[in-house]
């Protein structure tokens, strides 16, 4: 790690303070320290970055702030403390607008848990049509086309996005939640061939609680 203050005396945990201030989505430290280095003439790399974070995290501890920094679809966002989560929805109105319906929810769960996955597997878990629900998954972007499977027909295959774990504040995939008592659904699926066109982003993440407001808890 290089000189702690810049040349503007901009400390480094005050220059990505500001960065993610600035942002309502995750950040990468590569490109925090990209972005540091061009302007305060630094030398970083992505564990500065990271050092800068906890540095942050511990005065916002130490003196009790309402926010953190969370690590979030491998970025990293300022977010608000979960136990303000109550707060915040109370506050918001719980929008209607940003409400997944039950359904909606079900069916974004098992795309979590299982994909990539087909329609048919889906409907098969849910045991209704998905068509519709799909396609306003996707036009949420917390869902894409991940790809075809290798079965009679080519079915299109599911998986979340990166704006799916941004969403629900997920690092990764690992980390959602434990699920008990999968249900199995037979397939004559083989492997999945990556498609030359996706639609969105890609990544993945989760959540499966019926009627859930989906406001984030940014700061």
């Amino acid at each position: 790690m290089s000189k702690p203050d810049s040349d503007q005396n901009v400390s480094i945990p005050m220059a990505v303070e500001a960065v993610l201030l600035t942002t309502d989505k995750s950040v990468k430290p590569a490109q925090i320290a990209d972005a540091l280095n061009e302007s305060l003439s630094v030398d970083l790399d992505s564990d500065a970055i990271r050092a800068a974070v906890e540095s942050l995290n511990a005065a916002y501890e130490e003196s009790g702030r309402a926010f953190t920094i969370e690590t979030v679809a491998s970025g990293f966002r300022i977010m608000a403390r979960p136990e303000l989560a109550g707060v915040l929805a109370a506050f918001h109105g719980h929008r209607a607008s940003n409400r997944l319906s039950r359904a909606a929810l079900e069916t974004l769960s098992i795309v979590a848990y299982r994909q990539p996955v087909t329609r048919a597997e889906v409907e098969s878990i849910r045991g209704v049509a998905c068509g519709e629900v799909l396609r306003s998954l996707m036009d949420r972007r917390f869902v894409t086309i991940a790809g075809r499977a290798e079965e009679l027909g080519r079915p299109i295959l599911y998986g979340t996005t990166r704006d799916f774990l941004m969403q629900f504040g997920l690092a990764n995939l690992k980390d959602l939640p434990e699920m008990k008592d999968a249900p199995v659904v037979k397939t004559n699926r083989i492997e999945a061939e990556e498609s030359p066109e996706p639609a969105q982003t890609t990544d993945d993440g989760e959540s499966s609680t019926p009627e859930v407001a989906m406001e984030g808890t940014q700061a």
